[in-house]
Order: C-alpha cells, then sequence, then structure tokens
C-alpha cells in the first residue's frame, strides 16, 4: 500500500481564502465584449481542431471559481478537465512557483539534473502503492507518459504487444490515439497508426449489451473471456508486454467497472509475465476519494501514470514503476528537453504537501456523496437522467431519450452545458455517445460552493428537460 502523505509547515486551508461572491454575471451581457473581442481573435488564428466547451477568457481564478475578462463569475465543475484538484492559483502552489523561478527556470534534466526533479521521484514512488523499489520518469504530458511507459515495457519484457481498452482515452499522439478506443473525435484520419495495438471491451455495464443488474456488474462478467479469446484469435500472451488500463475511464464518460475487475486482470497479468500499466492520468490525485484509482481494489500496478492535477495545472507528467523495469531502457532512451521543469517540479512538490494539510483525498469523498445524492433524486424526477455513477469525487450522470432503450441524449447534453454556463456554472461532457456530464469540481470546493453548483446544475437540467428534443446530435 502506499505511504501516507506527509505535509510541509501549515499554512491557512485555502477554503479560508477563496473568492465568496456567487456565480453570476457581472456585466449584464454574456458574451461581454472583451469576450467577443477575443472570440473572433481565437476565430482568426487558432484551428478548427482546437475545440473549446465555453466561450469563456479567464482572467482571474481562486479556489473553485474563474472570473472571464469581463468580468463574469463562474463556479469550475471542470476544473481544467481534472487539473485543478488543488483548485485555481492555490496560494502554496503560487508561492512553489514563484521561489523557484527566481532562482532558475530551466537546465534541462539531461543536461544538469534539478534537485527538485529528483526531490519528486522520491516522493511519488512513495505514495503510489506497491511495497518495492521504485524509479520515476517525468515528463510533459499524459500522452507522454503512455509513449513512454509502452516504451519500458517493451525494452522490459522483450516483447511488442500491447492490450488496451475500447471506449478509453490515452491522448492524443500517433501511438496514445492508437491505444484510445474511440473514433471520433480523436482518431478521425489520421493514420495510419502503430502496430500490434489491441483493444479489448471494458466493462461498461449500463450501456452492456447484456444490461442486466448494472449496479452488481451481473451484465459485463464476459470480459474476462473476451480477454482470453483475444489470446486465441488476434495474439498470443507470450507476445504480450502490457495491458494497459483506467481504472475508472475518464473520457470515456466516467465509467465504474465492477469491484473484481482490476483484481482479475492484475492475476491474468501475472499468470501471463505480462505488465500492468495503470493510467491515473485523470483519477489520480485524490479525484476517487483515494490517492490513486487502483488503491480500492488494491492492486499494485507495474507501472503507474498520471498528470493533470500532479503540478496545479502547470504541464507535467510521470511514469513511476517497479524499479528493475524502469530501468531496462538503455541510457539517453528515455526523457526529453523539458520533462522535470523545476518550476513544474516545485509546483508538484507543493500540490503533495496541500493534499497532505489540507486533507484533500478525504474531501473527495465528501464531495462525492453530495453530488450522488442530488444525481440519484435527479434520477427519480427527470427521465432525463437515464444511470448516476461515480467513485469519490469522480461523478457523472448519463442523459438518455429512452430509459428501456437507453437511447444517448447527446444533444441534450450539449444543451445542458449552455444553460449551466448561462447560470454561471462550468462543465464538460464525456462518453462514447459524448451524453455523459461530468463533474471535475476542484478538491477544495466548499459545502456552500458545491451546493450552489448542485443548484445550478439542478436548474439547467429542469430546463433541457422541458425542452423539445433536438433533431440531431450534437458533438
Amino acid at each position: 500500500m502506499a505511504k501516507q502523505l506527509k505535509a510541509s509547515p501549515v499554512q491557512p486551508p485555502l477554503g479560508q481564502q477563496q473568492l465568496v461572491q456567487p456565480a453570476q454575471a457581472a456585466t449584464g451581457r454574456v458574451p461581454g465584449p472583451a469576450t467577443q473581442a477575443l472570440q473572433d481573435e481565437r476565430a482568426r488564428y487558432l484551428p478548427r481542431g482546437v475545440f473549446t466547451y465555453h466561450p469563456v477568457f479567464p482572467a482571474s481564478g481562486t479556489g473553485a471559481r474563474l472570473m472571464d475578462v469581463d468580468g463574469n463569475r463562474y463556479l469550475d465543475f471542470a476544473g481544467g478537465i481534472g487539473t485543478m484538484n488543488v483548485g485555481h492559483s492555490h496560494p502554496a502552489v503560487v508561492a512553489a512557483i514563484e521561489q523557484q523561478a527566481q532562482q532558475y527556470t530551466h537546465t534541462c534534466a539531461h543536461v544538469a539534473t534539478p534537485p527538485p526533479y529528483i526531490e519528486l521521484a522520491r516522493r511519488l514512488t512513495e505514495i503510489t502503492p506497491g511495497a518495492f523499489a521504485k524509479k520515476t520518469l517525468l515528463v510533459n504530458s499524459g500522452a507522454e507518459a503512455v509513449e513512454n511507459a509502452v516504451k519500458i515495457a517493451r525494452a522490459a519484457t522483450g516483447r511488442s504487444a500491447i492490450i488496451a481498452f475500447e471506449n478509453s482515452f490515452h491522448g492524443r499522439t500517433n501511438l496514445a490515439l492508437t491505444l484510445t478506443g474511440k473514433l471520433r473525435p480523436y482518431r478521425q484520419n489520421f493514420g495510419p497508426f502503430a502496430l500490434d495495438i489491441h483493444t479489448v471491451p471494458y466493462p461498461y455495464c449500463y450501456q452492456c449489451a447484456q444490461h442486466g443488474d448494472a449496479a452488481a456488474g451481473d451484465c459485463c462478467r464476459e470480459w474476462i473471456g473476451t480477454l482470453e479469446r483475444a489470446f486465441l484469435t488476434r495474439v498470443t500472451p507470450e507476445q504480450v508486454a502490457a495491458v494497459l488500463v483506467e481504472p475508472v475511464q475518464g473520457e470515456g464518460g466516467f465509467v465504474v467497472p465492477p469491484p473484481d475487475f482490476l483484481p482479475s486482470l492484475r492475476e491474468l497479468c501475472t499468470r501471463h509475465g505480462i505488465l500492468l500499466i495503470a493510467d491515473e492520468v485523470q483519477t489520480g490525485f485524490g479525484r476517487t476519494g483515494r490517492m490513486f484509482a487502483c488503491e480500492h481494489s488494491g492492486v499494485e500496478p507495474d507501472l503507474l501514470l498520471m498528470a493533470k492535477s500532479l503540478a496545479g495545472g502547470l504541464p507535467l507528467a510521470a511514469v513511476v514503476g517497479r524499479a528493475e523495469l524502469m530501468d531496462a531502457p538503455l541510457p539517453g532512451g528515455l526523457g526529453g528537453t523539458y520533462g522535470g521543469n523545476p518550476v513544474a517540479c516545485a509546483a508538484a512538490l507543493a500540490v503533495l504537501d496541500v493534499f497532505a494539510r489540507e486533507g484533500l483525498v478525504e474531501r473527495a469523498g465528501v464531495l462525492g456523496a453530495l453530488a450522488l445524492d442530488r444525481m440519484r433524486a435527479w434520477q427519480g424526477r427527470f427521465q432525463l437522467v437515464g444511470d448516476v455513477r461515480g467513485l469519490g469525487a469522480m461523478v457523472a450522470m448519463e442523459l438518455v431519450r429512452d430509459r428501456a432503450l437507453r437511447t444517448p441524449a447527446a444533444g441534450e447534453a450539449a444543451s445542458l452545458l449552455v444553460e449551466a454556463r448561462e447560470r454561471g456554472l462550468l462543465l464538460i461532457k464525456a462518453g462514447l455517445y459524448d451524453n455523459v456530464i461530468r463533474l471535475l469540481m476542484p478538491l477544495v470546493t466548499t459545502d456552500a460552493e458545491m451546493a450552489e453548483g448542485l443548484d445550478l446544475l439542478e436548474e439547467a437540467l429542469a430546463a433541457v428537460s422541458a425542452q423539445p428534443a433536438p433533431h440531431a446530435e450534437a458533438h
């Protein structure tokens, strides 16, 4: 099991420093003039492939709140797609960034290793699951962590094949896209893709073809047999270097697998000499009520990937794994110019202190329970809410037009985002069918802010439920 976090000297909890104004339009015009001007510039200079959920341009942020360039205030329940677990501009993180930036901003670890790189590597080996010797590689993004984990697995095993899961998301680089189990919008016309990658079904109980008792996962018990059949029809286990899995699918719609899924996968990998790679890019850093989601099942992956909330919004990611595996690539085989940048490492060290000092892992359980209680009540009130699910503060509701058929309501989900934004709440969606409303509020969100955000979401849900169904599904 992972060791407990240890904090640096005490500072006031962020909850005492946050903005207290309610989310509301300050100017009376949304979008305001500065927003409209930036929207025009964005359309002119950014490619259309750079999608954004909301025409919002931030000017400042504190805790769970953002203010845009026109003074409009929002509760942020998107959290930079899960990067802001410690909240916007946490004072401890800002102070660490400023202090390191005054000393030096970059050297490149391949030229002169910054001491913060080494300190962060040590602390990450201490908090990740596994009572064995570990080492840490620092890179810039979740996709880079995925790419490097595959390199490490192939070097360590001498095998080439990688197994991933349908409905997954692992990044936007070529290999990461190959591993990603959703076609649109990610893969598009970007092929050809990497070789020797194989995907198998993930136990998505609510949308399972054998949909039975989804709560118990009884409909998804065939997943182990599916993987075993893949060993007979597509790739032998002796060719497989690793299985790459999200403990809870993120972009796939916050899909929580049956409790025995990860333990069974761990046993299967061990039996065949296959490495287990846990992609905790979105589930990590307290989001599920444990520091890392695989801790819920007691599973110890061979390699664990993290990014997003690792550095409080700065670009930083890591691969942490068994020391002998991490040492498999030859010198020069791992790294990059910016990986382990000292400013980002300083921010990450401050993030770890904040988690320990402010009890954010435990806070995730409280926030998630508040959200689940409200969402289950909505499920009884609104036919549009087909499924409610989550783990810790990783909570979502799946919108459907017909509960019996579980027909995805992607258009309604898109409309709900607009209705919520107009009320001062920023949300994003997810899912194979783009019909899942997910919550990624910062873990520093106060009880009052949580209640306010859920009230706004309920108002938006009621408004969408009263509207005629859209004629066409929306992305």
